[in-house]
């Protein structure tokens, strides 16, 4: 159970208040180095909300969402950390990024944060392949000196430009998407669409890549296809995945650590096979009474 002993992402108390309304309560969870970790729950559960507060869209309204580059951080190390480090959201060694208390620029940057949204947020006129090299327009900036470098063409700015297009041609690849690299994006087909999203995310060399929904409106096919993705993606790379999903087949199937929510609450936390056997988690979705839980965890029992 890597999200117990090595933590990535630690999120601690979190909650998020709109007004009077409460869409993420006291939440506390954490994923794990290498892992796949779902975040799941019925809809208006608060599960964008969640990653919209870890990615820097919105800033909450108390806890504590920490990122570790290094060493898993613990309370201890979070705590001593000085005040202007927790002004800046680092770590003392640079490590540990306090990301409640950064812009999503920064956390995008520096954490090396990634996330795709629910609904397809490419640039629909240009290419595949020129999605691709937009994303990684930073490092592509500061290789031209913020333009520069590039107008005179300095072997350096050269050599970035090339080793972003070798990126982008290998991510293609990857996703399966090698032939339509010169077609527009908006003429690929949804399910080509929503992997050339993930190649995108995966441009900005993250340490985790944050997924809204990728499996909404796709296919059976298409679904498993994406399961493989993902598997190999972090295979491969060994980036932690953080997804939020309502396909309990792509869930099931992928996730090393479910975390459930309901109405911006915690009600379960483990492995597939515990969170698929709990009867708050069965409650949440067939829409079962409270006082029929104690009938219904009977009836789950082995």
């Amino acid at each position: 159970m890597r999200w117990l002993s090595h933590p990535l992402l630690t999120v601690d108390h979190l909650s998020m208040r709109f007004g009077g309304l409460v869409a993420v309560n006291d939440l506390s969870f954490t994923a794990g180095r290498g892992d796949i970790t779902a975040l799941i729950g019925p809809n208006g559960a608060g599960k964008t909300t969640v990653f919209n507060c870890i990615t820097g869209f919105y800033k909450p309204t108390g806890g504590r969402v920490a990122l570790a580059h290094g060493d898993a951080p613990t309370g201890h190390e979070i705590d001593a950390l000085t005040a202007s480090d927790k002004r800046h959201g680092r770590g003392h060694n640079g490590g540990i990024f306090l990301l409640e208390r950064m812009p999503d620029h920064e956390i995008a940057a520096k954490g090396r944060v990634a996330r795709t949204f629910q609904n397809i947020r490419l640039f629909a006129g240009m290419t595949a392949l020129e999605n691709l090299i937009v994303a990684q327009h930073k490092t592509l900036m500061r290789a031209s000196g913020f333009s520069l470098l590039g107008l005179l063409g300095t072997a350096s700015f050269r050599k970035a430009e090339r080793e972003a297009m070798e990126r982008a041609q290998a991510w293609l690849e990857v996703v399966g998407l090698t032939k339509r690299a010169d077609d527009p994006a908006g003429d690929l087909p949804y399910g080509a669409q929503r992997r050339l999203e993930i190649a995108r995310a995966m441009c900005t060399d993250p340490i985790l890549l944050c997924l809204d929904e990728p499996a909404a409106g796709l296919n059976a096919r298409e679904s498993a296809d994406l399961t493989r993705l993902l598997r190999g993606i972090r295979t491969e790379t060994g980036v932690s995945i953080l997804l939020i999903e309502h396909d309990m087949s792509v869930v099931m199937d992928i996730s090393d650590h479910i975390v459930v929510i309901e109405y911006g609450i915690k009600i379960a936390d483990g492995t597939a096979q515990s969170v698929k056997n709990d009867p708050k988690v069965i409650a949440a979705y067939l829409g079962v009474e409270d006082r029929e839980l104690t009938s219904l965890a009977g009836r789950t029992q082995p």
